[in-house]
């Protein structure tokens, strides 16, 4: 079999959720969108279901996996319905769309008339300007709701600079969401990864750890995550090869990389159809045989070249990690101008490994 596989520490997963944990308090949607960010949505919510208080999906596909996968506690669909049919179904699974917009919310009034009321999620723009109620308008719409008997009515947010270190990016959108909710009686949701960590001042009801479940901190691009967050995801393989080149010849496609000495090139089974970026630039740590040693070439769609001339140890068959401990994917992603959030979700061909390490 092809070595190349993705490694997903789900120890690890729950080392991170204890930190979210920490920091939070309260109660905690543990966000699996995206195949919980690349990791895998059924095996990580499995993993978290005895110590989450529910879950976040993007789409009603994405919650629906879910229960049929056997998860019962709460799931809140952060993309809310698209259709009365999205609706029925939501409802029907026991699932919670979040309302961002006054379509969404006529079609939740419709949908929960004289039944049995639903938990209601209701989304107030504080400055990000995609979706969510502008922040006067949420005492109406809270009014509305609890003419139907709802109960249970969270109003949440989604800051637009929680991500960076700056001790007052937070203000004005908190001011704003405070002023929004205030005699309301509503529970909140405002903190993502970023504000868990950096803003305790965002903390409500519902916190909602995503990024740093899986090990990443959104504002630490090529420097240790805080609070102990420990990667989950680990891109490995095993040097299939090698090969001598002289001075002046060149190695995969475009001549990218010609040899100004007699090189010993590694051949890795690992491409961009893997999640390994194309443009990852020449020279790029990659980990084998317990040393690091730089790419070459063009990462091609299966794989990729080193230069192993100044690692004389290193033999066909050794361990390779493109990310993980010894190369943080945050580094990776810095040095490509991205995000780890885009290597995580992209990595998707090699087969994931689960373990319990």
């Amino acid at each position: 079999m092809r070595p190349t596989h993705i490694r997903i520490d789900l120890t690890r997963l729950r080392h991170n959720f204890s930190i979210a944990r920490q920091h939070h308090g309260g109660r905690l949607l543990a966000v699996v969108k995206a195949d919980a960010y690349g990791h895998g949505a059924i095996a990580c919510a499995h993993a978290l279901a005895d110590v989450a208080d529910g879950f976040a999906v993007a789409t009603l596909e994405e919650g629906l996996a879910l229960r049929q996968a056997g998860i019962a506690l709460p799931i809140v669909l952060l993309e809310g319905c698209f259709s009365p049919e999205d609706r029925a179904l939501t409802l029907a699974h026991d699932m919670t769309p979040v309302v961002h917009t006054a379509w969404q919310a006529e079609q939740m009034l419709a949908a929960t008339a004289g039944a049995q009321a639903p938990p209601v999620w209701i989304k107030v723009d504080t400055g990000m300007h995609r979706l969510g109620f502008a922040p006067e308008a949420l005492p109406a719409l809270v009014r509305r709701f609890r003419q139907q008997g709802q109960r249970t009515l969270v109003a949440m947010t989604h800051f637009a600079h929680a991500d960076g270190l700056s001790p007052h990016a937070l203000d004005a959108p908190l001011a704003l969401f405070r002023q929004a909710i205030a005699g309301l009686g509503v529970e909140t949701s405002l903190s993502n990864s970023g504000a868990i960590l950096g803003y305790p001042q965002s903390h409500g009801d519902w916190g909602r750890p995503g990024l740093m479940l899986y090990g990443l901190d959104p504002a630490s691009p090529g420097i240790a995550p805080r609070a102990g967050l420990l990667p989950v995801m680990s891109l490995r393989s095993r040097l299939m090869t090698e090969r001598t080149i002289a001075a002046g010849e060149s190695v995969g496609y475009g001549a990218l990389f010609t040899a100004t000495r007699r090189s010993r090139i590694g051949v890795i089974p690992c491409g961009y159809a893997d999640g390994y970026p194309r443009t990852a630039p020449q020279g790029t740590p990659v980990h084998v045989g317990g040393q690091i040693v730089p790419l070459v070439g063009r990462v091609s769609m299966d794989m990729l070249t080193v230069d192993l001339t100044e690692a004389p140890g290193v033999q066909v068959g050794d361990a390779v990690e493109l990310w993980g401990d010894q190369v943080p994917v945050a580094t990776l992603a810095h040095t490509l101008g991205t995000l780890s959030y885009e290597l995580v979700c992209q990595a998707r061909r090699a087969p994931r490994q689960h373990i319990h390490a």
